[in-house]
């Protein structure tokens, strides 16, 4: 679901803002010399600053959705209430090949969601908000451990970290490249200060269209967790929560379409709509597993 895609990427953000900004005001890694740009240790210092940006933001993911959400992580031990949710995702993990049982937490939000995040396989955590737990059926939810699970066990978080590291070292690259072209046609004494404030600039705008590929690839591997999901806990199961989302969700897409991508818009979703989503239409998803061989 959306929570996991939006805090890697927030982070990721405000991360790669944070280093490039640092760098430029201790004037390393501007890359001009009287020479001009030098395109060889731009590329590498793109890489250098772009990867390590959503690497940090992986490292970081769980804690960040702890403090963001107020995630409460149940204790194993003392499971109390929850004792038969814990148990349902221990099941359901074990069947999808985890070694190391996965930190399980709820959160306060009457909304309909859950997530899974976390730098590795063996140190993740899923999270479900009461109005999911409140509102869903066994089987349902279920199917909902079963979609979240399949993200630890597929890695996803790897996989989304090493495409926005990529995202990233474009982003960087082409933002001082177009910064430099700008800054070289002024006056030597505004040069540094217009090559630091356009390069800032243009990659908070780039960084938000590419967005739309890293959405891209989060699409992707939401049709492979719906299928894993399928099947370990069953089609049926895995259906029926997404039907229960369905019901939830679309008739509030076409009043607030973009307020909405927690879970993808219906069939009637812009355009804009579609590229800036982490997740298919839930019809589609839900077509697609009809047809599956699970």
């Amino acid at each position: 679901m959306l929570k996991r895609i939006f805090i890697f990427l927030l982070v990721n953000f405000l991360v790669v803002i944070t280093i490039t900004t640092l760098l430029s005001w201790l004037n390393v890694g501007s890359f001009v010399s009287d020479g001009g740009l030098n395109l060889y240790n731009l590329a590498i210092g793109s890489a250098i600053i772009g990867f390590t940006g959503s690497i940090i933001s992986l490292l970081l993911s769980k804690m960040t959705a702890k403090m963001l959400l107020g995630v409460q992580v149940i204790d194993p031990r003392y499971p109390g209430e929850f004792s038969w949710l814990v148990q349902k995702v221990y099941e359901v993990a074990k069947k999808q090949g985890l070694s190391k049982m996965p930190e399980v937490g709820i959160y306060e939000s009457p909304e309909i969601n859950a997530f899974a995040t976390g730098p590795s396989k063996n140190n993740s955590l899923v999270a479900f908000s009461t109005g999911l737990l409140n509102s869903m059926n066994e089987n349902e939810i279920e199917g909902v451990i079963a979609h979240e699970i399949a993200h630890v066990a597929n890695g996803d978080m790897v996989t989304m970290t090493l495409i926005q590291g990529v995202v990233n070292t474009f982003v960087v690259f082409i933002s001082r490249v177009l910064a430099w072209a700008i800054s070289s046609r002024l006056d030597e004494g505004k040069r540094e200060f217009v090559y630091f404030a356009v390069s800032i600039v243009l990659e908070i705008i780039f960084m938000i269209l590419a967005s739309v590929v890293v959405f891209y690839f989060s699409r992707i591997r939401e049709y492979r967790a719906d299928y894993d999901a399928a099947k370990s806990v069953g089609k049926e199961k895995m259906i029926a929560a997404l039907e229960h989302l369905r019901r939830y969700f679309e008739p509030y897409d076409e009043a607030r379409s973009l307020e909405t991508l927690k879970i993808a818009g219906g069939k009637k979703a812009s355009l804009l709509a579609v590229l800036f989503s982490t997740h298919p239409p839930l019809e589609a998803r839900i077509e697609r597993l009809r047809k599956a061989l699970v």
